[in-house]
């Protein structure tokens, strides 16, 4: 990766570092090349302290500050969909979106996978980290693996469970899409298998079996039943949601099916802890954890049905309440008439709210974009999610 110019124009500067990282394939499980790459550019910055565990990175400043602000991104993507190698479109081009066409005429856009999710911020921290060479807080930027896949192989997670030491501060910033806006706390997840169980038989003899495929009718009525909730947590407005995302059921085209799962997805607002959110789900003496097989709810929505537990996430609260949440969000307002909003989504400030640290979504692209197929991003968001964060930390 090139150094950084400090007498090269800023946009030219970011659109360079963006190009440089969206040209390597970072899939999650794939992050080794772009970590690599990362490490060596920071280790060009005589002013940070450069430390790795796994395809984690984590660069500080050791200056003496009384205040330390943390600024995160992970550099993993989800599957590539005919988005990669990445493109750099030209106004007019036919694959701009037009919102983004309307919203930025006359620019360049960035088009292909991770546009939006998120290395347009990567590009942004890397630019911050090394040209704030004297910032009035320390700072500690955290480059990280595996966000996008199960808890169990995050890399924030990880580290800070081998190094806690070095993910210390008085604030974060989680460099998710956010538009440039301030979004704060975010929603918990969890994922779980809703079970029935059957009888196998020749489908010709019917009679003889029970079919579990049947009885998961019941599973799905629960779930069109349920109305999401919108739980408004210190002035921000989450919505809920609970979802069905895969059924299976079924070994053969003519044997009556003997067991049936309808794995759900439940995003819960930050006014919850996961055990709270769990028991609304399957009763608060269920037993069912994380590799524990599976157990029969005993109240809540799926009462009466299996369950296995695949995967959970605690919410994380707003912060809006930090002299340094209110700060920021105080600029970034000015700067683009944005009020601070809710993250819908589940994201890393909650693992920094565990840790007590405060903790906003803030970056560029449109949230919206995450994860599509057309994922793209205007080349000046870069450029004002950077001058914000310059201003704010200089």
């Amino acid at each position: 990766m090139y150094a950084v110019d400090g007498t090269a124009d800023a946009q030219a500067t970011l659109n360079s570092l963006m190009a440089q990282i969206m040209a390597v394939y970072s899939v999650s499980d794939d992050e080794g090349p772009l970590t690599d790459m990362v490490e060596r550019f920071l280790n060009q910055q005589p002013h940070l302290t450069v430390r790795r565990h796994g395809d984690t990175l984590v660069a500080s400043t050791n200056l003496g500050r009384s205040k330390r602000v943390i600024l995160a991104g992970h550099l993993d993507t989800v599957p590539v969909i005919d988005n990669f190698p990445p493109r750099l479109l030209a106004p007019g081009d036919p694959l701009i979106r037009e919102e983004i066409a309307q919203a930025h005429p006359e620019e360049q856009v960035i088009w292909g996978r991770g546009a939006t999710d998120m290395k347009a911020s990567d590009a942004v921290l890397l630019y911050l980290a090394a040209a704030l060479t004297e910032p009035k807080y320390d700072l500690t930027y955290v480059f990280y693996d595996h966000e996008e896949v199960a808890a169990e192989k995050n890399g924030l997670r990880k580290v800070v469970e081998a190094h806690p030491d070095w993910i210390t501060g008085d604030f974060a910033i989680i460099g998710e899409p956010t538009s440039c806006g301030i979004e704060g706390g975010c929603n918990g997840t969890m994922r779980f298998d809703v079970i029935t169980h059957g009888v196998a038989a020749h489908s010709a003899r019917a009679w003889m079996g029970k079919n579990a495929i049947h009885a998961a009718a019941e599973i799905l009525n629960r779930l069109n039943a349920h109305e999401d909730a919108s739980i408004e947590v210190d002035g921000l407005v989450y919505r809920e949601g609970l979802n069905a995302t895969l059924i299976n059921g079924g070994n053969g085209t003519n044997v009556i099916p003997g067991e049936c799962r309808v794995h759900v997805n439940y995003r819960f607002a930050p006014d919850k802890t996961i055990a709270q959110a769990k028991a609304l789900m399957i009763g608060d003496d269920c037993g069912a954890e994380l590799g524990n097989g599976e157990h029969t709810a005993t109240g809540g929505v799926f009462e009466g049905f299996g369950i296995e537990m695949k995967d959970e996430s605690p919410s994380a609260r707003p912060g809006m309440d930090s002299e340094l949440t209110r700060s920021l969000a105080a600029l970034v307002e000015e700067r683009t008439g944005k009020k601070p909003e809710a993250k819908l989504g589940w994201t890393d400030v909650a693992r920094f709210s565990q840790l007590g640290i405060p903790a906003v979504n803030f970056g560029a692209g449109s949230p919206l974009l995450a994860h599509k197929h057309d994922e793209q991003v205007a080349e000046s968001e870069l450029l004002t999610m950077a001058e914000i964060l310059r201003d704010w930390l200089n």
